[in-house]
């Protein structure tokens, strides 16, 4: 229960998060109720260049395949709670407080995600937290980036609509279905709609420091979208942007294994948007492998060995010499240890390999997918490229190939949409023939990272 004296302070908080809810409204730049000082922690800057329109017409092409948004567009639901019926629990979130379902909009019919918060058992900080979501949700407006479309209060409860993701996260995609690694085609796929987003982030002077795979979703549509953003942080100051920032990310400890090493070093120097080329090479390897990079690793050893610069591998040898990780020993055991060669000895290699389950082998990979790793992996951060310039590398040229459903739905089999066939028909039977791929656990299972 919050003191007596914070009560004032959470009722502020209360009328300052109501009038961001109203959608007509502006963005609010002052709020008598609360003082410039309080607002402050929350990291929002009022100046910043707005280049969101550059990118509205131009992507909305390129990220799905089904006439447009589909039903990835959700801003003409009703703000009511009423009108919605809760179906299946996906998951929770802000330290619990949050519940995560799939409902359907009872007028229209239409599947969404619905994430309501009781604001009564948040603190000070939480609320801080939930205004700067709601600012930034109504700030940020990308084909691949998911932003909280519709956000209304009930009573003490939040609710925050987003459209339903119908394949889930790739984290999630790679535990039910990819469990040795999802194809080059498909990590193509991913990827170019992640950098898509960062682009865009990074122009906006933001900085995403959550980049992973279970932040990576896909419509069932077929379009990619990057989630996150209670990790985002502002690189505008008094309406300049600064090189480099130096706050550590919230629920960091979950994050370690795909933060950069200067956001981890916390020194003078700080880290900036390049931060969230390095997560995308560790996310890379993720999918590749379907096991995070350096996560089996304590803290401190972690942190060690990205400030030494160690590279994170892929499970076979690059057909073509590609720099440093030509030099690189990898290896053929089917574990992909996560780690350099450095410190892939001892008991370390005894428990990688004892407490992962055993890959049928190593994959071959092309040349494209290990430059891409190795520069994303750079362990100075100016030697690694934009988000910009990593659109343009010829791994992702393969992408422009898989622009129709039909090719699409190749890249993701097995995996099935959520909501597919319809909640009231009854479950489908799987025939026991060699066609026929059931997932290993259940599909709604963590389908979301909402933390």
């Amino acid at each position: 229960m919050p003191s007596r004296e914070a009560l004032p302070r959470r009722r502020e908080l209360h009328v300052f998060l109501g009038a961001c809810l109203t959608p007509s409204s502006p963005l609010p730049q002052d709020c008598s109720c609360i003082s410039p000082t309080q607002v402050q922690p929350i990291s929002i800057e009022d100046q910043y260049v707005d280049v969101s329109h550059q990118y509205l017409s131009s992507d909305l092409s390129e990220c799905t395949f089904t006439g447009g948004a589909g039903s990835d567009d959700i801003t003409a639901l009703s703000a009511e709670p009423a009108h919605y019926q809760l179906l299946l629990e996906l998951g929770k979130g802000f330290n619990n407080m949050s519940q995560v379902h799939m409902a359907r909009h009872i007028p229209s019919g239409q599947l969404v995600a619905v994430k309501h918060t009781n604001l009564d058992e948040c603190t000070e900080d939480e609320l801080l937290q939930l205004m700067n979501e709601v600012l930034l949700s109504r700030r940020f407006r990308h084909p691949n980036l998911l932003t909280s479309r519709l956000v209304f209060s009930s009573c003490c409860q939040l609710w925050v609509l987003t459209p339903l993701m119908g394949y889930g996260s790739a984290d999630s995609l790679l535990r039910t279905y990819f469990h040795d690694g999802m194809s080059e085609s498909l990590i193509a796929y991913l990827l170019h709609g992640v950098l898509k987003a960062l682009q865009y982030l990074h122009r906006m002077g933001y900085v995403h420091r959550g980049v992973k795979a279970s932040h990576i979703l896909l419509s069932g549509e077929g379009r990619v979208y990057l989630s996150g953003l209670h990790s985002v942080y502002s690189m505008m100051r008094e309406g300049k942007r600064v090189r480099a920032v130096f706050d550590m990310p919230h629920h960091s400890p979950a994050l370690l294994p795909w933060l950069s090493p200067e956001l981890l070093r916390q020194d003078l120097h700080g880290y900036g948007v390049k931060s969230d080329i390095y997560s995308l090479g560790i996310v890379a390897c993720e999918l590749v492998s379907g096991r995070v990079p350096f996560q089996d690793m304590p803290p401190t050893q972690m942190l060690l060995q990205k400030l030494r610069g160690s590279h994170c591998c892929l499970l076979d040898v690059a057909p073509f010499p590609l720099g440093e990780l030509s030099g690189l020993k990898l290896s053929r055991s089917g574990v992909d240890s996560g780690i350099g060669e450095s410190v892939v000895t001892g008991s370390l290699t005894r428990t990688a390999t004892a407490e992962r389950p055993q890959s049928p082998g190593p994959k071959n990979h092309s040349a494209t997918l290990h430059d891409l790793v190795q520069l994303c992996l750079q362990q100075q951060p100016d030697r690694r490229p934009s988000a910009s310039t990593l659109l343009t590398h010829a791994f992702f040229k393969q992408v422009k190939r898989h622009h129709t459903g039909d090719s699409f739905l190749s890249l993701m089999y097995p995996a099935v949409p959520l909501g597919a066939p319809s909640l009231d028909d009854p479950p489908m039977s799987c025939s026991p023939t060699p066609s026929c791929h059931p997932p290993t656990s259940d599909p709604t299972e963590g389908m979301w990272d909402f933390s």
